[in-house]
């Protein structure tokens, strides 16, 4: 066991159980991916900004990877990476790599570098490679509204799945 300077015990490898890491994934999935939305579909607007199109984007990169017959799909890629995909990357990537670089790295420093790394797979591979729009979609304001949005997703996925114990 070792605790960060926040008070926070992080015992990933203590007493987790399988089941309960698949159930901790899926909540912090589901609350991370709330946080994003309500980011990218309610404060950013309020604020001035343009709403988050995540859809739209996991749309024209089904219809680009699969053809135009899946785009339909659209809405469920994005619940899908947001619930399951991401917090697979965040538990078999993330965490290990983190721990491997600098094991006393705070969970919430971990957190905010899978959102950047996150934002970049989104807006570069899909984005661009995979869909054909302009890397990072030009580094305009949406850009730096999806970095922020992306940031506050993998904060909250950390944040929720800090503790490690899943009994």
């Amino acid at each position: 066991m070792r605790g960060d300077t926040y008070g926070y015990d992080d015992e990933y490898e203590d007493d987790e159980t399988f089941l309960g890491t698949i159930l901790m994934m899926i909540i912090g999935g589901l609350c991370a991916l709330a946080a994003f939305d309500a980011f990218g579909q309610i404060y950013s607007p309020e604020a001035g900004y343009p709403k988050l199109a995540p859809v739209p984007l996991a749309t024209q990169s089904i219809g680009a990877l699969f053809g135009e017959e899946f785009k339909q799909y659209g809405q469920m890629a994005h619940y899908a990476m947001g619930i399951i995909g991401y917090p697979l990357g965040y538990v078999l990537l993330a965490r290990p790599i983190s721990r491997m670089i600098a094991p006393n790295m705070p969970w919430w420093v971990t957190g905010i570098v899978f959102g950047v790394v996150i934002w970049a797979f989104a807006l570069y591979v899909m984005a661009h490679l995979v869909s054909g729009n302009p890397p990072f979609l030009g580094f305009s304001t949406l850009t730096w509204v999806e970095l922020a949005g992306h940031v506050i997703y993998g904060f909250v996925l950390a944040a929720v799945m800090r503790q490690g114990r899943y009994v």
